[in-house]
This record gives structure tokens, sequence and C-alpha cells, in this order.
């Protein structure tokens, strides 16, 4: 069963070739917004500089291997759940000792030092000299220049002569493709850089720090200039609380572990004995956070939930230690941010799952890629939460690399293992990148893609309504005091969840009831939004012993722990391994899911611009929240900065070019969990015989 399509398919055949000048200069850069500079070849690599490879190998049968998976999840297959034990892997599809020998000859032999050997000889790894890589796979390794950024690019197909030819599936490290974390905090729209997190010691221990109360009832706010023109009026909804309110209503907006439990219904989840119990979540994140556990069980004393200790929460090393460290003046700041917002998020859903972080040595695709090997092949769990990634197309992706990934998603798959990947946090990436794209590994059709809604609660903290998260900004009034912006100054996107249709990848049995012949990103959401994040407990400045904060963050990096926390509940429910959630939820009956669609509302934030002696300026709605590209629906609030007093409105549901809707959507994919009926539900299907 081959899932990439087919005019690409060619880049990750046995005969290892590799397309991304080709695709580099294919149509996918004419779907951007804008201009878009063309790749500027710098020149060669430096041949003397030191580099690691990881040669892939193929697996054996590897067509009966794809059938077999797929009646693993055919309900009327004699093979439904019949989940491969890794002996009858290994003796069946799994590449031989003999195989990885005769690829580490061939490397040996083009000077490259072995570093490392799969223990079921997926990969060999080694590292060498640039000009020794370039003979051995016959490449050339040039400098590349996209949009600003510098990347490694191997220019030319890589071949390889000889038994070993037959033997090498794909190569990572031939170019720099490294992924990035999805957690996202709160920011300051003065700025557009996060908003400082709170003292712990300065909120009391009462484990509410920020207000629930997002949204607000309408209001009408006027600017004067000195107190007389250019003035505006503004009226319309209200998004957080008072810029005076202390805690635990501070503004703007968040959300502690009640309030997530209670929104998606787990309390009567928890009332059925379903917390987790007996079930491992393990999360892989590059360099992870020195700080972790202490962060956690102060977060954990916060928010009522168990401590973790040596018997419910594990730390391993895939790779080798990270040489990131406070003490070195490195502590990864886009990670361990990210490493403690999974597992504070995880441990807030499933309080009695015991956790497995899997710390890699960095962030390149291939120690990440082999994090989660290391999880699969030792069974830690029966989900792998995975908040991070990169756009599918090059030069952030080299289509091998994500061949690479599928084969290692695919395996779990085959375990009973839900590799769950968030799907990221701009939107199409056009803003980001240039040009429209999904998220990979999250595009693979063995992964589970999980995006992200903005989630707005009731006083009982029950769930409101939900939206697509994707959030415009849009500047009406500058600081104290207060005169207005004329004319409005809209900034547009600032950040959304991912998704969209997948150039890579065929489309999965699974999705059979979408349009469409390829694979498409998400599968199931939950909260994203920073602006409606989660409050978490973390130390700054990543020193252990240093002072906590409070800080709110998001990001399909919340959206995706807190979804395979809820994944593991359901494997306790059920009794056994459930295997990859993305194959239940697109036939779960309707009450199982909230249906997210494209909501408006009668009170979204309008206006009247006075300047004699021009006549009044009315600002509507639409006017006001400018670029809305394909959204029709959304809501929109009046807005004041604690950090400035500048007024701005925000925009919610408003997502580059993907839209929210009824049905499966490119935001929300299914929706999101209804607690107990989608556990109960997800648990039925389970037990469906043949």
């Amino acid at each position: 069963m081959k899932f990439l399509r087919k005019s690409l398919w060619v880049c990750i055949k046995p005969a290892l070739t590799v397309c991304l000048l080709a695709l580099l200069a294919g149509s996918m850069f004419s779907q951007s917004r804008g201009a878009v500079a063309s790749p500027q070849n710098l020149g060669p690599e430096d041949p003397s500089k030191l580099i690691t490879v990881t040669v892939w190998l193929n697996q054996h049968n590897k067509a009966a291997l794809d059938e077999l998976v797929r009646q693993m999840y055919e309900p009327s297959s004699a093979n439904y759940h019949h989940w491969l034990t890794r002996e009858e892997y290994k003796a069946a599809f799994a590449p031989t000792a003999q195989d990885a020998a005769i690829v580490r000859s061939f490397l040996a032999s083009h000077n490259l030092s072995i570093s490392s050997t799969d223990k079921y000889n997926h990969f060999v790894r080694a590292q060498g000299r640039i000009g020794d890589v370039q003979n051995a796979f016959h490449v050339q390794i040039n400098h590349y220049q996209v949009n600003g950024e510098i990347h490694r690019v191997s220019s030319t197909k890589p071949t390889v002569e000889g038994a070993a030819g037959a033997l090498i599936a794909s190569v990572q490290g031939l170019s720099d493709r490294t992924f990035k974390s999805y957690a996202r905090k709160s920011i300051d729209p003065d700025t557009g850089t996060p908003f400082a997190g709170v003292p712990l010691s300065s909120v009391g221990p009462n484990g509410l720090f920020f207000t629930d109360q997002c949204f607000r009832s309408p209001e009408t706010v006027t600017f004067t200039t000195g107190g007389g023109f250019p003035s505006a009026t503004y009226a319309g909804n209200r998004f957080g609380s008072d810029i005076t309110s202390g805690p635990p209503n501070l503004p703007p907006c968040g959300y502690d572990a009640a309030d997530i439990q209670t929104a998606y219904g787990l309390p009567q989840v928890y009332k059925n004995g379903w917390r987790g119990k007996g079930q491992t979540i393990v999360i892989v994140d590059a360099y992870g956070s020195p700080t972790i556990v202490d962060d956690a069980n102060t977060y954990s004393t916060l928010n009522h939930l168990p401590a973790l200790t040596s018997k419910n929460f594990q730390i391993y090393t895939a790779g080798g230690t990270s040489t990131c460290t406070p003490a070195e003046g490195c502590y990864a700041p886009d990670w361990y941010p990210e490493t403690t917002l999974d597992v504070e998020t995880a441990h807030a859903v499933a309080p009695q799952a015991d956790i497995v972080l899997i710390e890699t040595t960095d962030n390149t695709d291939t120690n990440l890629d082999e994090g989660v090997l290391y999880a699969t092949e030792n069974l830690l769990g029966n989900v792998i939460s995975n908040s991070y990634g990169g756009p599918e197309v090059p030069p952030y992706n080299d289509p091998t690399d994500s061949a690479a990934e599928n084969t290692i998603n695919e395996l779990a798959a085959a375990l009973g293992i839900s590799a769950d990947f968030a799907t990221g946090d701009d939107g199409d990436f056009s803003d980001a990148i240039g040009f429209t794209s999904v998220s990979m590994p999250a595009s693979s059709p063995y992964a589970t893609a999980v995006g992200g809604t903005s989630l707005f609660l009731n006083k009982n903290k029950t769930m409101n309504f939900q939206t697509g998260w994707g959030l415009n900004e849009t500047r009406i009034a500058d600081p104290t005091p207060n005169p207005p912006v004329v004319p409005p100054l809209e900034f547009g996107f600032i950040f959304g969840a991912g998704g969209g249709t997948s150039v890579l990848w065929h489309k999965p049995s699974f999705q059979k009831s979408l349009t469409g012949g390829w694979r498409k990103l998400p599968d199931i959401s939950m909260d994203a939004d920073p602006e409606t994040g989660f409050e978490l407990v973390i130390t700054p400045d990543a020193v252990p012993g240093d002072p906590q904060a409070v800080e709110v963050y998001g990001g399909t990096s919340l959206s995706c722990p807190m979804f395979s926390a809820l994944w593991a509940i359901a494997n306790q429910a059920a009794g056994k391994p459930l295997g990859q959630a993305a194959t239940y939820v697109y036939t779960l009956p309707a009450g199982a899911l909230y249906d997210v669609t494209d909501v408006s509302s009668p009170d979204n934030v309008t206006g009247v611009i006075f300047n004699p002696p021009n006549p009044p300026a009315l600002e509507t709605a639409d006017a006001l929240v400018q670029p809305l590209e394909k959204t029709k629906n959304f809501i929109s609030a009046l807005y004041n900065s604690a950090s400035s007093t500048r007024w701005d409105i925000f925009t919610f549901g408003t997502d580059t070019s993907l839209t929210t809707g009824p049905g499966w959507d490119n935001v929300t994919g299914v929706g999101t969990p209804i607690g107990l009926p989608f556990v109960q539900a997800v648990a039925a299907a389970a037990t469906a015989s043949h």
C-alpha cells in the first residue's frame, strides 16, 4: 500500500533518489499569497565539515506488512486488532543483522565512522566529512537561502551501488532538517512577544490565577485625542478580564486543570473509574527541561493532582544526553516550555496514567524520529504524543525523511500504538514560509493529526462555544490616554491551527468519506489557542531551584498531549490497546463529538470614526478584521492590553486560507471529543467483531 503521491513516489524508492530541487522549483510556490524569493544557491558546503547521516534500511516483505496493517484496522477482517508482537515483526518484516552489516561495511569503506545501529536494524548512523558523504552517495551538498533562511540541501539525487544499494531506503542528514516546537505562549499585542509569567509567590496557592471567563458581554468604548478629534467609538463583544483585575481573575485569560476537565466532560469519565490507571502516555521532546519534575509537582499541588514520582514518571534519553544545559547558557528556549506543557497537560487530563518522557539530543528530525522509534520498539506505552513538526515540502522537508517517519508510524500502528502529532500553529504555513503546506510527521497516513480550537467557557466551567483556532488582530487605540488609531491598523493573521491537504500521501482508508485523493489534516482537535490557553507552572530560566511562575501557553502542542491523554483513558476503558486513534474518529456517533462550525456573533465589533471636517466613517465588522480570506463567519471582540493599555480587536475563527465548517474541516478535523460519550463510543467500536 503506497501512500505517496505517484509523482513523488520515485523520491523514496530503494533507488534512493531525492527530489528536493525539483519540488522547490515546482508549483507549490505558486500557492503563495505574496511574492516568494526563489531559492538562492550560495555554493558548496565546506567538504571538511563533519555531519551525521542516518541510513534507513528497507523492511522485508513491505507490501505484505502494508496489507496486514490495513486488515488490523478493518473490523470485518480476521486480523482486526490482532497486533503484531515485536518478535513477530522482527522475524517477518524487520531488516536483518546481515543487512545492517552490509550497510555498515559500505559506510566504513567511504571513511564514515559508525556511531550506532538500531536494535531492529532499521537504521545505521555514521559520522564523517561532507566530502566523504558526497562521495559515498554521489551527491552535491550546497547552501541554499530560502525566504531569509540558510539550509543545507543535497542538490543532486543520491545513489548507492552494489549490495548496499538494494538495502537502503533513505538517508537523513544530507539536508539540515529540524523540527519546530508547536508550543505558543499568549502574546503581548504591543510587541508580538510573549507575555511575562506571573511569579508564583505573588498569586497564592489556590491553583487559580487567570480568568476563565474569556468572552464577555458587549461593551461600548470611546477614544478621543486630547479630549477632541479624531475620536472613535467601538461597540461589541469583549475579550479578557479588566486590566486592573488580580488573581484569580488575571487578564487576559487562562485555564487550570479543573477548567479543562469540566469543559470536556471529564468528571463524568472519572466517575466511571477511568482516569488513565494502568496506561502510559509517552511524550517525545527535544532537549527536555531540567526543572520538569519540580515544575510539574508544583502544578500538581496547585491543581490537586497526584504527585509525579519515580513510580509514575520516567525520563529516558534517546540518542544520548543533550548537551544543551542552563549551565552552558543553553536551555533550548522553545523546548523546555514545550516539555513542561506536554507533561503538565497530559497529567491534568489523565491524572492516574504513568508518563514516560523521552528527551532527544536535539530537535533534528533524525533524533526526534529516533525518539519515537525508541518508544515504539520498546512498547513504552499505547500512545505517543509528539508536539512538533515542520512544513511537508522542501527545503523544510526531504521526502525521504518523510518516508522514514511514515515507516516508524506504521510500525507503531502494527504494534497497537497511536502515534499522535500536532498539526502546527501557522495555519496553512503561507505566512511563515511563503507557500501553503501541511505539517509532517502529522501528515503521515499512520499518524493521528491533532488540530486546534479556541475554547470559551460558561461560568460553571462547562463549554460555552468553540471556534476553529485562528486569530486576527487589529489595533484601534494607542496607550493611555488611548487616542484612536486612524485608520485602524490591521495586523491580520497572528497564529492558528495547521491543516490542509498533503502533497505527499494518498488518502488513507479511514478518510474514505472525504473528498479528494490525498491525506487531509487534521483528524481531530482540542483547545490550542494561547488566548484561551493552559496555565502551566514553569521555572522561566530553567535553572533548578530558581523562582517558578505561572504562564499561559497554547498551540497544537496543547491539543496534542491533551488528546493523547484522553486516548490513554479510552485504552483503559476498552481494556486493550486500541492502536491508531485516527482510524476510529471518522465513524463515531454524532453524540461522541462536538462538530466545531464557523460560528458568528450579532455583537461582532463595529465602529465609527469622527475626524471633522470629514464625514463620520463607519467601520463594519468585516472591515475591522481583514484579511478574512475564505472565512465568512467569525467572532470578534474588544481587547485591552494589560501591559500597555492599548486596545485591539481580536478575531477568532480566522485561520489563513483554512476554514471551519460543518462536518470535517481543515482546521478542526471531525471536531472535539465529548468526554464520556467519546470514551464509551471508542471502547464500543474496539469490541466490534469481524
